[in-house]
């Protein structure tokens, strides 16, 4: 008899065992709250002042928050019912052949992410350095030092088990540490404004610029970027309700929280202050910031994560572990060479091929409907709908910036996905 050398098994393909299902609803709740805690976050919130009023700005905080992550939820239930990661779903949706295309730009857009969390997290160690031992934040020794550390605490972590990671430490240590440092710096900016003129820092009017459906659409842009990634951790979950409920309530709480806090700080900051050095200033500054770096950690370590499940799932022959110390260094690199901010506009450039990416998979799977292409190289109509999702998310920044991008674009990928799906 002649042995049969059998394939490798393709983990990011094949839907998740009923047996090693174990994050349950409290679980998911920790990771998208973790997960959505960030420097990156709270100086997003910094852009909405002084160009919109307090009223306004707290309102598309709020209403971007929900819908925004709401949509991630929707996707996490897909993931949890479907038992499949992101590359899974865009694999049915898509057809094989196309869901390369999509799943190569998400592993590109999850490199640049990577790396650009490596460099937040490096300034803001070399600010504290500077706080704390008077040392040059620009010495570039120092910034490569601290690229190392961060790059090799990060490997470290991808050589362990996301369930492991998820639930012994976001769930026991980062969340009550981070809940903390949010907390205290709320209380410190809080504490400031109330003494100033509270009445006067609501009433703030905006100076224009920036309408309500564009602030919405700034809000919005960090759940819905989380797109591509959260089935990657949704489909352990234990039942579709629980992940849905736990990614939206976390998620919506940490972004509007750290929104607010963003456009609080700025209220205090001069127009040209850097966001960290304001966050060092406030009393605690330094344990509330350095709490936040590692929290930082692990939305760096989410992004190699789904970086590495999407790559196991092209080539199978290297496991999801190797991936992602792979990435890791390779990020790590990246982070001591290339100019981030020059590549920022680049990778929101990526982020908005996703939104009508999932506004298809939505369209489609979302009401039970779960065979679509799975048997089948290509769908051209949703690669069709993909194409003028994109098309219109552009225009409409280009033409009509005031009603934002992200909303036009994905109800016109959902609508048109939804009257197409297979009946």
């Amino acid at each position: 008899m002649t042995d049969q050398i059998s394939a490798p098994t393709n983990e990011a393909l094949a839907p998740v065992s009923p047996s090693a299902r174990s994050l349950g609803g409290l679980s998911h709740v920790s990771l998208w709250f973790s997960l959505g805690v960030g420097l990156l976050v709270i100086q997003m919130g910094a852009y909405l002042v002084p160009v919109m009023g307090t009223k306004d700005a707290v309102l598309a905080i709020v209403l971007g928050s929900v819908i925004g992550s709401g949509l991630l939820a929707w996707t996490a239930k897909l993931g949890t019912d479907t038992g499949l990661s992101s590359a899974g779903l865009i694999h049915r949706v898509y057809g094989s052949g196309f869901a390369r295309l999509p799943i190569v730009l998400n592993i590109v857009q999850l490199i640049g992410w990577t790396t650009f969390e490596l460099v937040v997290m490096r300034d803001g160690t070399t600010a504290i350095g500077a706080q704390m031992f008077n040392l040059p934040p620009d010495s570039p020794l120092a910034m490569v030092l601290a690229t190392l550390v961060w790059g090799a605490i990060l490997s470290l972590l991808m050589t362990g088990s996301m369930l492991t990671l998820v639930r012994g430490f976001v769930n026991r240590f980062g969340l009550p540490l981070v809940i903390a440092s949010l907390v205290w710096l709320s209380w410190q900016f809080l504490g400031k404004v109330m003494a100033q003129d509270a009445q006067a820092f609501w009433n703030r009017p905006g100076t224009g610029g920036m309408g309500l459906l564009t602030g919405l659409d700034l809000v919005i842009a960090m759940p819905v970027s989380w797109l591509p990634l959260v089935a990657d951790y949704a489909r352990f979950g234990r039942s579709g309700t629980s992940t849905m409920r736990g990614t939206w309530i976390g998620y919506a709480i940490a972004n509007s929280w750290c929104y607010g806090l963003g456009i609080v700080v700025a209220s205090l900051s001069e127009p040209d202050a850097n966001l960290v050095n304001t966050l060092l200033l406030a009393q605690g500054g330094l344990l509330a910031l350095g709490l936040i770096l590692l929290d930082e950690l692990d939305n760096a370590y989410g992004d190699v994560y789904s970086g590495s499940v999407s790559s196991h799932a092209l080539m199978p022959t290297v496991s999801i572990r190797q991936w992602g110390l792979a990435i890791a260094i390779l990020c790590t690199g990246l982070a001591m060479i290339l100019p981030m901010h020059a590549l920022e506009p680049f990778l929101l450039l990526l982020s908005s091929i996703f939104v009508p990416l999932y506004g298809v998979i939505l369209g489609r799977l979302a009401f039970g409907h779960s065979q679509e292409a799975s048997d089948r190289a290509f769908d051209i109509t949703a690669g069709l709908i993909w194409l003028a999702g994109i098309a219109c998310f552009h225009g409409a920044t280009q033409w009509a910036p005031q009603f934002g991008s992200a909303l036009p674009s994905l109800i016109l990928t959902f609508g048109a996905a939804f009257v197409t799906r297979a009946k």
